[in-house]
């Protein structure tokens, strides 16, 4: 690394010390020890070398500006994360200072009464001005800020180049030319799925949903009700489930499917298309259609428009309990920094949530600009409510699809069920 860079790193550092406030009313620990040592979790990756090797810089840089402080930093399985957090919230003696979380986990965190009210120190932190609305919104609950956004995710369109070189195909300007060539694509290759899509696939969906401008749900401030059955939400549920079929991906094969079964079939040549993440390109690169398939925003309903894509990512928080509490705010924004960001970038492909560092990384790596460009043209997100993570676990969505994919159901039947299933879980969250 270039002196002048660790220098700059150092810099941030500091500057964001001068800015951090140094109490709190709001942290349920008396305490605001400036040493000492300061615990961290964060996530345990698929070939996780790269991203500790600049979480290590990280906290090198933090140490040398702070004399007396000590990080220890732990890797956690991500399956295992809803005990090991839980156990956190009920017993601070043995939880963690700062933590990544997943940013749909935010609002049941904050209901629980286990993040840090960090409002007006991300408001005062200067790297927050070129924060994605979107990822703000994945920390944000009833206006309160409860962390820092750390990284985002987003799906488009992987199709490949020499199939559709060889049909004479262009890349669908349209969720109805999308489903025109994916029909087409499995007539002329039988043995392909023309689109592959998935039955559990959430996330692949949701797109067709809000691009015919349906909704999951609408209210805020905690309290929402279901929009599934909306007759918007219902034309999106009628286009994904519609691609469901021996003309493109039979039901038999393609209900069960998820996201990675889905990834997996295109990187495996299985597929003339798929709807996959940035994410995904590793996986893709490494399979065998590797220097044949190209990636495209995800169309919407009109003609050249983009369908909303749902921004996944993660996010990095202080717990409640600390007694650390200024060093624990200015740890959490140098891990969730610029610099940070974009070394994790090149590092471990997470896009970063600052708009001016992930348009500069598009501009070093062809492959991240259909995904840079669907950020741009607008994303969206799950409901901030406790429930969410209930309505997801009970597999909702997924079975919703399941049950008109099968014929079990037509479309406003199950996604009446599903609704009902929406609103039962937002009422037992209060």
């Amino acid at each position: 690394m270039k002196p002048s860079v660790r220098l700059a790193a150092l810099v941030t550092v500091l500057v964001t010390a001068a800015c951090a406030p140094q109490t709190s009313a709001n942290s349920s620990s008396d305490k605001d020890e400036k040493s000492g040592t300061l615990r961290v979790w964060l996530f345990q990756e698929v070939g996780n070398d790269p991203k500790q090797k600049v979480v290590d810089g990280v906290v090198a840089d933090f140490e040398k500006a702070h004399e007396g402080t000590d990080v220890k930093v732990e890797y956690i399985p991500v399956d295992t994360r809803a005990q090991r957090v839980k156990a956190a919230f009920n017993d601070p003696k043995s939880a963690p200072d700062v933590m990544e979380f997943g940013n749909t986990d935010t609002a049941g965190y904050v209901k629980d009464g286990g993040l840090l009210d960090v409002t007006k120190d991300f408001a005062a932190w200067p790297d927050s001005r070129s924060t994605d609305p979107t990822a703000r919104q994945s920390v944000t609950v009833d206006g309160k800020v409860y962390g820092a956004p750390l990284y985002v995710g987003v799906r488009a369109l992987y199709y490949r180049t020499d199939l559709f070189a060889e049909l004479g195909l262009k890349p669908p300007k349209s969720l109805a030319e999308l489903a025109t060539t994916a029909r087409a694509v499995r007539a002329a290759k039988p043995d392909l799925y023309g689109l592959v899509v998935g039955g559990a696939y959430t996330y692949g969906a949701m797109p067709f949903v809000w691009a015919h401008g349906g909704e999951l749900a609408t209210g805020k401030n905690g309290s929402y009700a279901s929009a599934l059955d909306s007759a918007d939400a219902q034309k999106g549920i009628e286009a994904y489930t519609s691609l469901f079929g021996d003309d493109n991906c039979p039901a038999a094969k393609c209900a069960g499917m998820g996201g990675n079964d889905t990834v997996t079939a295109f990187a495996a040549g299985k597929a003339g298309m798929a709807i996959g993440g940035d994410f995904s390109h590793a996986a893709v690169e490494a399979g065998k259609v590797k220097g044949k398939y190209a990636v495209v925003p995800l169309p919407g309903v009109e003609p050249g428009s983009v369908a909303p894509a749902f921004a996944g990512g993660n996010n990095v928080g202080v717990l409640k309990s600390t007694s650390h509490r200024t060093l624990a705010v200015q740890l959490m924004e140098a891990l969730a920094a610029k610099k940070t960001q974009a070394e994790l970038f090149d590092a471990m492909g997470f896009l970063p949530t600052f708009t001016d560092v992930r348009a500069e990384a598009a501009s070093r790596k062809p492959y991240v600009k259909p995904f840079v460009e669907t950020l741009a043209a607008g994303t969206k997100f799950v409901p901030a409510s406790p429930a969410w993570a209930q309505i997801d676990s009970q597999l909702v969505l997924p079975t919703m699809f399941q049950e008109v994919v099968s014929g079990r159901k037509d479309v406003a039947a199950a996604a009446g069920d599903a609704a009902q299933k929406m609103d039962a879980a937002f009422g037992s969250a209060g």
